[in-house]
């Protein structure tokens, strides 16, 4: 195995919404995208008193990617216009397809608003490619005893597989497009190395802690661009860390995005507009 060098390292950009901490290292100024990575917002981590308004995600539409929402602390109320609807708790997922075009909320439970507590969430957008791009809304909500969890580096390490395969474990997500994603956690002291097959993008994120690769220390809060020359990467964390670790293979197609919308030409950003206004994301209506 050839371990893969860093081509860069991304600073997550501060971008609060409302009382919401948020941190946004995809897309930044040097980096658009990583194919087929689109965005990727990092919410808290911070804890909210009791008596709370909760999080700001009231109905929003979205058409032509995917999303993967990690609960790392807290709650998340999911509910759209295709009658999905679920809470999800510390340690799960809420994995949805907007294809053709879904309007859905991410909100707090009552619960949570009442009695306040730690939340922290992260939400990573994943493009479709144009052949996909208008297939049937779909969700998924997974709760964290449903996550396979793999013992990596003698027990120096653990994965939660989310989507795909590792080592010959599934996750419970098998996306339209093969992707693998998952959350590591790496002991103080740990040494891993994470397989990447060199024909795929790599998708690295520090949530918390510090890691050392290709000679340099990569604190939280930070995406690392990997170069595709090798087929894995071999990380050490002297004080432990919490990382977000996925690959996808490249899609190479034009990228045309319009707030909510992912598509590849303007002339389908306009149709996606026009389509909501005419109320063609509804079906089940969502105050």
């Amino acid at each position: 195995m050839t371990a893969r060098s860093l081509k860069a390292v991304h600073p997550a950009h501060r971008d609060d919404i409302r009382d919401l901490q948020t941190r946004r290292p995809l897309p930044g100024p040097a980096v658009p995208q990583i194919d087929p990575f689109l965005f990727l917002n990092h919410h808290g981590p911070q804890t909210y008193p009791p008596g709370n308004q909760g999080l700001p995600f009231g109905p929003h539409p979205h058409r032509g990617f995917e999303t993967l929402t990690f609960i790392l602390e807290g709650e998340l109320a999911h509910r759209d216009s295709a009658g999905h609807e679920s809470i999800i708790g510390p340690g799960g997922i809420q994995w949805m397809t907007a294809g053709s075009g879904l309007i859905h909320s991410e909100l707090s439970p009552d619960r949570f608003k009442r009695s306040g507590g730690p939340l922290e969430i992260l939400q990573l957008w994943i493009n479709l490619p144009g052949r996909l791009k208008m297939v049937q809304p779909a969700y998924t909500g997974v709760q964290q005893p449903d996550i396979p969890v793999l013992s990596l580096a003698g027990g120096q390490a653990r994965m939660n597989l989310i989507a795909g395969s590792f080592d010959s474990t599934a996750g419970p997500i098998q996306s339209l497009t093969g992707i693998m994603m998952s959350t590591v956690t790496l002991e103080p002291g740990a040494e891993a190395a994470l397989a990447a097959p060199q024909d795929r993008n790599v998708f690295f994120y520090v949530v918390r802690g510090e890691v050392a690769l290709a000679g340099r220390k990569v604190p939280q809060f930070n995406l690392v661009e990997m170069s595709r020359d090798g087929d894995e990467i071999r990380i050490e964390s002297a004080s432990g860390a919490v990382l977000l670790f996925g690959h996808g293979q490249p899609i190479n197609e034009p990228v045309v995005a319009h707030g909510p919308f992912v598509m590849n030409s303007r002339e389908e950003i306009i149709a996606a507009i026009r389509d909501y206004e005419a109320g063609k994301f509804h079906g089940v209506q969502l105050a």
